[in-house]
C-alpha cells in the first residue's frame, strides 16, 4: 500500500485498481482548447470548489438584494440571480456525476458570467456596484478550472463587460474614472495572482501523481520479485526436504544391508558346506531350496543398496528399458504390490536417450508407486515406451479412482498432495528433475476410471 496519505491522492471518478483501493491509476481528461490537459485528480476537486464558490456568490447576492438592498430594480436583481442559481443548479448535479458542465466551451461561460455580472451591476448601483466584486471570483474559478490562457481571456471579456458598464451609466466624475481604473487593475491583479496559485496547485498535484504512479510500480515490481523469491525458497525446501529424506533411506538402507548381509554370508557358507556332505536326496534339495532363498535375500538386498547409494549427477546415454526394470525390480517389494499387475508394453529397437540415470529412476519409481497406491487389488498397470524423432515417451497409466479435477492444476506444486501420509514433494521433484534435463511431465488425463501420466526424454544426438 502507498505511503502516501489517500486523502491527498488524486482520486478520479473512474479508476483501475490496481490489487490495491488505496492506489488508483488517474485517467487525465481531453485538453481545453489549446491549454495542457490537467488530469482529473485535480480537475474534480476543483470543480467542487468552484462549485461552492458559485453558490457563496449567489447566496451573498440575494442578501445584498433582498436584506441590505433598495427596493428599486428588486425583481430585475432577483431574476438574474435566479437564472445564475440555475446554471449552478446545472453546474453541480454535472460535478455530481464526475463531469464540468460545458467543459468544451469556457470562453463562453465566462462570456455568459461577464454578461450575467455586468447586469447585475447596471441594476444595481452601476460602478460603485457591490456586484464588481463577482468578477474578481469569476476570475478566481476560471484560474482554477481552466487554463492560464483561458484565465487571461476571461479577464479581457470582464473588462470588456465593466468598461462597457462604464459607459452606459456614463462617467460623471474624476472619481467614477479612478473607481473604473482601480477595478481593472485589480482583476488583472486578481488574474496573476489567482493563476499563479493554481498553477503551483496543479504542479505539486501532477508531481504527487507521477511520484504516486511511480511509488505503485515500484510496489508491483516488489511485490512480484517477492513472490518470485518464495517460490524458489519453496522449491529449495522442497528439493532439500527430498534429498534430506534419501539421505536418511540411503543411511538406514546401508546399515540394514551390512547388519543383514554378513548373518546372510555366514549361513549361506553353512548350507553349502552341509551340502558337500553326502545326505539323501531329499536333504540336498532342501539345502538348494535354501540356499536359493538365501541368494534371493541378497539380491534383494543388493538392489536396496544400489539405490540408496549417493545419487551420481553425471548425465549418460542409456536405455530407458533398463532403467524402467530397475524400478520395477524395486517397485516389486513394495507392501501395495500384492494381488496387482504391471503390464509392459515397449517399443522394440528404442533408441537410447540423454538423462542422469539415477534421478530418471527416481522419476519412474516414484509414478509407479503412485499408481501402486491409487489402485485396488485385481488392477492391472500399463506402462508403455514409444519414440519420435527427437524424444521418448514413457506413459504409465492405473486404473484408480483418479484425481478431482479441481485438484489437477495443484499436482506439480511443491507441497500438495491427494495421500493422507503423503509429503506432496514426489511429482514436484520428478517435474524438476525432468525440465533440469530437458524432459517433461504431464499428467495426460485423469477420470474415475483411471489415470495416465507421460514422460518425455530427448533423445541422444
Amino acid at each position: 500500500m502507498s505511503d502516501i496519505n489517500p486523502a491527498l491522492q488524486p482520486t478520479p471518478p473512474e479508476a483501475t485498481s490496481s490489487g490495491d483501493p488505496a492506489i488508483r491509476h488517474v485517467v487525465p481528461t481531453p485538453s481545453y482548447e489549446s491549454h495542457p490537459v490537467v488530469d482529473m485528480g485535480w480537475q474534480l476537486p476543483a470543480e467542487a470548489i468552484t462549485v461552492r464558490i458559485h453558490w457563496f456568490g449567489l447566496c451573498v447576492g440575494y442578501f445584498l438584494v433582498n436584506i441590505l438592498g433598495q427596493p428599486t430594480h428588486r425583481a430585475e436583481l432577483n431574476g438574474i440571480l435566479t437564472f445564475g442559481a440555475v446554471y449552478a443548479l446545472i453546474d453541480t448535479l454535472w460535478s455530481s456525476r464526475g463531469q464540468v458542465f460545458l467543459e468544451r466551451t469556457p470562453l463562453f461561460i465566462s462570456f455568459m458570467e461577464a454578461l450575467f455580472i455586468g447586469l447585475l451591476c447596471h441594476f444595481d448601483q452601476g460602478l460603485d456596484s457591490l456586484f464588481r466584486f463577482y468578477y474578481f471570483l469569476s476570475l478566481i474559478v476560471c484560474a482554477f478550472r481552466y487554463s492560464t490562457a483561458v484565465t487571461v481571456a476571461t479577464l479581457g471579456l470582464h473588462a470588456v463587460s465593466y468598461v462597457t458598464l462604464g459607459i452606459v451609466q456614463g462617467i460623471q466624475t474624476r472619481e467614477d474614472l479612478q473607481v473604473m481604473s482601480l477595478q481593472l487593475v485589480f482583476m488583472v491583479w486578481v488574474t496573476w495572482a489567482s493563476t499563479a496559485l493554481a498553477n503551483l496547485l496543479k504542479g505539486a498535484s501532477r508531481q504527487l501523481y507521477e511520484l504516486n504512479t511511480e511509488l505503485q510500480q515500484n510496489q508491483t515490481l516488489l511485490e512480484k520479485r517477492i513472490v518470485e523469491r518464495t517460490a524458489q525458497l519453496q522449491q529449495s525446501q522442497a528439493l532439500l526436504v527430498q534429498h534430506e529424506k534419501q539421505a536418511a533411506f540411503g543411511l538406514l538402507a546401508a546399515g540394514i544391508a551390512h547388519e543383514v548381509g554378513n548373518p546372510l554370508t555366514a549361513i549361506s557358507n553353512l548350507v553349502q558346506l552341509l551340502n558337500r556332505r553326502p545326505l539323501d536326496a531329499d536333504m540336498h534339495e532342501r539345502l538348494n531350496l535354501i540356499d536359493e532363498q538365501l541368494r534371493r535375500i541378497q539380491r534383494t538386498l543388493r538392489e536396496l543398496v544400489d539405490f540408496s547409494r549417493p545419487a551420481s549427477n553425471q548425465r549418460t546415454t542409456g536405455d530407458v528399458h533398463a532403467v524402467l526394470d530397475s524400478a520395477l525390480n524395486i517397485a516389486k517389494y513394495y507392501k501395495r504390490m500384492k494381488g496387482k499387475r504391471i503390464v509392459t508394453t515397449y517399443e522394440s529397437d528404442l533408441p537410447p536417450v540423454s538423462m542422469v540415470r539415477d534421478q530418471v529412476l527416481q522419476v519412474f519409481l516414484n509414478l509407479i508407486l503412485n499408481a501402486l497406491d491409487a489402485t485396488q487389488e485385481g488392477t492391472v498397470i500399463e506402462i508403455t515406451t514409444q519414440s519420435t524423432d527427437r524424444e521418448i515417451k514413457v506413459q504409465v497409466r492405473d486404473e484408480g479412482c483418479g484425481i478431482p479435477g479441481g485438484q489437477q492444476v495443484h499436482l506439480f506444486q511443491p507441497y500438495f498432495t491427494t495421500k493422507e501420509t503423503g509429503t506432496g514433494l514426489g511429482l514436484f521433484v520428478c517435474r524438476n528433475i525432468l525440465t533440469a534435463g530437458g524432459g517433461a511431465i504431464e499428467l495426460v488425463c485423469s477420470t474415475t476410471a483411471g489415470t495416465t501420466f507421460a514422460v518425455t526424454l530427448p533423445r541422444s544426438v
